[in-house]
């Protein structure tokens, strides 16, 4: 059964190393390292900061795939992180040596740094097992935004929770004080996702989180605010809600029929929050 599953045994391990140094005026990548098949394929300054986008030459994350990913952002500086495509996880059938594949992430932020990590949605395919594991260490002032969408599989081809584990933990310290963290572990075969006071009628799933020491209570009412001038998208119903947690930080989960909804659903919290937390303008990468 799903809940005794061996722990991840990492066929291919991809590393992805990347450090961020404000000078001269401006955010710079000052150092970067990658094994294949994932590196930064390409970075450029777009308004005050530097954006950076992650590409994968795979097909996607395999069984034993295991990708470890660093970033460290020093004072003042500040990045915009996104993916090049949908990160596609694909099927680890129990039968093999290695079971799931897995993905770890961890981000280190200078005093006054500002990181916004905006991926492209998590694509769960058939018997597809991952396991996310995030850790964020803030400096005094630090901010860090991340947006993630979780699909239930393809969907079009009637490929709905047919997956066989998702399991996600997300870490946040501040001045090396642990203020925030969250488990998730989701086995569609022995959940039942679809009944009342769960997921019910809704498949896909988003997470927009926002942490820093300077976060002030005005901040917090206006996000709240915000959340009740989310816009409708068609026949896709958005459900969400916004609440800060118990030191330094909000977090929005939401829920809809596509991944596309929520999409503009985290674009437009995280547009939100750029100006009411950073104090600065939307930015877009098709029209900066």
């Amino acid at each position: 059964m799903a809940a005794d599953l061996r722990e991840e045994r990492a066929v291919r391990n991809s590393v992805l190393r990347a450090s961020f140094h404000y000078t001269e005026g401006a955010t710079r990548l000052s150092d970067k390292y990658h094994t294949s098949p994932i590196k930064i394929a390409k970075s450029f300054p777009l308004q005050e900061q530097l954006a950076v986008i992650v590409m994968d030459s795979s097909p996607g994350l395999l069984a034993g795939d295991r990708y470890e990913l660093e970033w460290q952002a020093h004072g003042f500086s500040h990045a915009y992180i996104t993916t090049q495509s949908y990160m596609k996880v694909h099927p680890s059938p129990l039968d093999g040596g290695a079971v799931g594949s897995s993905i770890y992430q961890t981000f280190r932020l200078g005093p006054e740094a500002v990181i916004e990590h905006m991926p492209e949605p998590v694509m769960l395919f058939k018997d597809a097992r991952l396991r996310s594991e995030t850790n964020v260490y803030l400096e005094s002032g630090a901010v860090w935004m991340q947006a993630d969408i979780l699909c239930p599989g393809r969907t079009l081809r009637q490929e709905k929770f047919q997956y066989g584990e998702y399991r996600n933990s997300l870490s946040v310290y501040c001045k090396d004080e642990l203020i925030f963290a969250q488990r998730q572990r989701i086995v569609p075969s022995e959940h039942k996702l679809a009944a009342p006071g769960c997921w019910e009628e809704m498949t896909h799933m988003a997470t927009f989180c926002l942490f820093t020491d300077r976060l002030t209570a005005s901040q917090i009412a206006s996000m709240k605010e915000l959340i009740q001038e989310l816009p409708e998208y068609g026949s896709h119903p958005v459900v969400i809600g916004l609440s800060d947690t118990h030191r330094y930080g909000l977090v929005a989960a939401a829920a809809s029929t596509a991944a596309w909804p929520l999409q503009e659903a985290m674009r437009f919290l995280w547009q939100g929050a750029r100006k009411i937390v950073l104090s600065k303008e939307s930015v877009g990468l098709l029209n900066s």
